[in-house]
């Protein structure tokens, strides 16, 4: 009877320490991104997904003459972007016509993660990189190009 007591605690403690791990796993890093290019796009937003865990913006870009190509913008969460940058639900819109600077995907797939959008119509830029929020002079930059 002691040893199946025994039993049932450890396989309680086994599963408590599982379970509790999980969502630390679940977790991407930003590896998926080469921080180290940046890639600039000019494009209409199709998407706002202003949801948890990233914010995600879908710019359609046309280059080269080629047809227009959906590209996806992963950033970090709503609460980050309000209380780091200024950003509201509504900052950016589908239909705004945008100038986006990304780290890219290392794949080569069509993304990344946003560094700095310019609303081209008015010259107004956010940043999606907290730290970025904290350089000094940041609001004095030019928009991108």
């Amino acid at each position: 009877m002691k040893s199946s007591i025994k039993k049932a605690v450890l396989l309680s403690a086994m599963a408590g320490l599982t379970s509790g791990a999980y969502p630390v796993a679940a977790h991407h890093a930003t590896t998926m991104f080469d921080h180290a290019k940046v890639v600039t796009v000019t494009g209409t937003v199709k998407e706002v997904h202003w949801t948890n865990p990233h914010v995600g913006i879908y710019v359609e870009v046309a280059q080269d003459g080629q047809a227009p190509a959906l590209w996806v913008l992963e950033m970090t969460s709503p609460g980050n972007l309000v209380r780091s940058g200024g950003w509201t639900r509504t900052s950016v819109k589908p239909g705004d016509k945008v100038v986006v600077d990304m780290s890219p995907l290392r794949d080569g797939k069509k993304g990344g993660a946003l560094k700095k959008i310019t609303l081209t119509d008015t010259g107004k830029f956010l940043t999606a990189d907290i730290r970025a929020q904290e350089r000094a002079n940041l609001e004095q930059e030019a928009p991108a190009k």
